[in-house]
């Protein structure tokens, strides 16, 4: 492709995005449909404004999904990683092998060997990280239950390509078609199963090992520069890096990349490497969704549209029907559970290299897989549509038809104040608003919490605060403050970003048991942070100073300075909490600064004690005064 020929594909693309992703966002379609209905209306079966390249962008534009998979790891604590091992090989684990399960005995029903039936059943088994994580996080759900479960059944999905493509060429029944290597070739070809399993580890390790010891010195070094784009380029350049150590040995990219975000995610740089990231992995993946929605060939589906049609209602009712009926055993809660399903019941986009590479081994034909790739680009397509339906269908027919184990009783009073988490913690503001004749709607999960405070006479529901269905009953959308209140620091930030989300309306008062809970609540920018633990420790220090044999109006004076010296202190650590180094160099200096503070403020009060106001009066001109620290 020659500069003019780059030139007018990149014009035809950006521009088939402008005018109708606005237009999708705009009909609450979300903008994976605009993208897939540009590529269509581009694409050989639309316009004709793009031909056979777009197979060369969409491989191109793939890149877009690592990049999404490192931005992903680097939210993911290590620690929060293993916690998360149960579902990513449980859940997981049992939706590939039984989906490919019910897709194979489906396949032999209508007279394929079984042999191909395993092979389409393992190739269908795979869903889209891309469209099904950018779907779930347009919709403020990747941190639901839903969107965790979703994410641990597709890390899965990418650890099980590599023994899929090693059983594939097992399964033929073909002669091989030859022709190019297949995708993913590398060292690892001709290798030894122990020889390979040596490499694999080695790549993993030498991720593991540079992104630990080795990243946090390169990027200080490129940080030291002071160049903006030196710091954009050394990001680009782990990621392409990483992905092309991945690609060499055989393993996916796209898993490569998130293992070294997990290794980077408690990096003080891990701000700055998701800002410098996230522009290119948008807009690969805006091209990369044009591009599938350009891949789907209308003519096979004229051909025969009914078996294209049943084959992909087979696939979407095969897969949803598991996928919910796992999500149900694995205790995910019903709305969650659909939402889930909805999310992973299309295929994914590495279907497109799996069904090459089956057609090239001699597994299936190519008049096999010709509808297969239709169905594939379609199912694609389908799944934002599934989520719609879901969202705007089921959801209100479940939440009405089928509560939680125990209903959720919760009643809209039009009240101003909504509180989630009414233990210990909550009940304070909880009775203090109510005192003062401010009417309050509370929410709980611990049943027997709710029954005892009842006996007591005090109203509070029961229901999860981090649902969205349950904000919508208490009146999010009418009421103007919520109280986050919970002692589960995720759930918490799940409720924060649940209302930011769906109810701006909302200002959010949160509570935070130490400084790093209220660094995540600043950054969430919530209009209040409350440390549960500071008001009575501070308390604590008055009685000292009292039993001590200082006045109680000069302890409670110096409390008052103290406090709004610590509140300015934690504003502007946590805008340097992910570098050490700076976050040091604040802390010490908040701490002189509240010495000299308090210092200057008893070297007052003596000099007032001993010259009365007169002398006041001369000294209020000469001594220091404390900085405004108000919040």
């Amino acid at each position: 492709m020659n500069q003019a020929e780059f030139l007018t594909q990149a014009t035809v693309y950006l521009a088939a995005a402008l005018i109708t992703v606005p237009i999708a966002s705009r009909l609450g379609l979300g903008s994976v449909l605009g993208y897939l209905g540009a590529g269509l209306a581009i694409g050989p079966w639309g316009l004709g404004l793009i031909g056979d390249e777009g197979e060369e962008v969409q491989h191109f534009a793939e890149f877009g999904v690592v990049m999404m998979l490192f931005l992903v790891g680097l939210e993911l604590q290590p620690s929060r990683l293993w916690r998360m091992r149960g579902p990513i090989f449980g859940l997981g684990g049992l939706q590939v092998l039984g989906s490919a399960a019910l897709i194979a005995v489906g396949a032999t029903l209508v007279g394929l060997s079984w042999r191909e039936g395993v092979a389409l059943g393992l190739i269908l088994a795979m869903s889209s990280t891309a469209i099904a994580l950018q779907s779930l996080n347009e919709r403020g759900l990747s941190r639901a239950e839903s969107g965790q479960s979703a994410f641990s059944v597709l890390l899965f999905q990418d650890l099980a390509v590599i023994p899929i493509l090693a059983l594939l060429p097992a399964l033929a029944t073909h002669t091989p078609m030859g022709g190019e290597e297949h995708h993913g070739a590398s060292f690892a070809d001709g290798l030894a199963p122990w020889a390979y399993a040596l490499l694999v580890l080695g790549a993993v390790a030498a991720v593991v090992v540079g992104g630990r010891f080795l990243g946090r010195p390169f990027f200080r070094l490129v940080a030291r520069t002071g160049l903006r784009e030196m710091f954009t380029a050394a990001s680009l350049l782990l990621v392409v890096g990483v992905a092309q150590l991945m690609t060499l040995v055989g393993l996916s990219a796209a898993l490569g990349t998130f293992l070294a975000g997990v290794v980077l995610a408690e990096s003080e740089y891990r701000h700055e490497l998701e800002s410098d990231i996230e522009p290119f992995k948008g807009l690969l993946l805006g091209v990369f969704f044009i591009a599938v929605g350009s891949a789907i060939d209308v003519g096979v589906v004229m051909q025969s549209p009914l078996v294209i049609l049943g084959l992909l209602l087979g696939v979407l009712t095969l897969k949803g029907a598991l996928l919910v009926a796992l999500g149900r055993a694995w205790g995910i809660a019903k709305d969650q559970t659909a939402i889930f399903a909805a999310s992973l019941a299309g295929v994914g986009e590495f279907a497109f290299v799996l069904f090459g590479f089956a057609t090239r081994e001699g597994v299936l034909t190519p008049e096999q897989t010709k509808p297969l790739l239709a169905v594939t680009a379609l199912s694609m397509a389908a799944t934002p549509l599934l989520l719609l339906f879901v969202e705007r269908v089921v959801l209100p027919r479940l939440i009405a038809v089928a509560p939680p184990a125990r209903e959720s009783d919760v009643e809209d009073h039009g009240q101003p104040v909504i509180i989630a988490g009414y233990g210990r913690f909550g009940q304070i503001p909880g009775r203090f608003l109510t005192a003062n004749g401010v009417g309050t709607t509370t929410v709980d999960v611990d049943g027997d919490q709710i029954d005892m405070l009842r006996r007591f006479g005090q109203r509070v529901y029961y229901g999860d605060a981090s649902r969205l269905d349950l904000l919508t009953a208490a009146g999010a959308a009418r009421a103007r403050l919520l109280i986050v209140a919970v002692d589960d620091h995720e759930k918490c930030m799940q409720i924060v970003h649940l209302a930011q989300t769906h109810f701006p309306n909302l200002a959010i008062l949160a509570r935070a048991r130490g400084r790093a809970e209220a660094y995540d609540l600043m950054e969430a920018k919530v209009e209040g942070v409350y440390r549960e633990t500071f008001d009575t420790a501070l308390r604590v220090g008055v009685d000292a100073l009292r039993l001590l044999g200082q006045s109680s109006h000069r302890a409670h004076r110096a409390a008052q300075m103290f406090r709004r010296v610590d509140e300015r202190t934690i504003v502007e650590m946590a805008a340097v909490r992910h570098d050490q180094e700076r976050l040091m160099r604040t802390a010490r200096d908040r701490v002189a600064l509240l010495e000299r503070t308090l210092a200057a403020d008893r070297a007052r009060e003596r000099a007032l004690d001993e010259g009365g106001w007169d002398a006041e009066t001369m000294r209020d001109r000469q001594a220091p005064q404390a900085p405004d620290e108000g919040r």
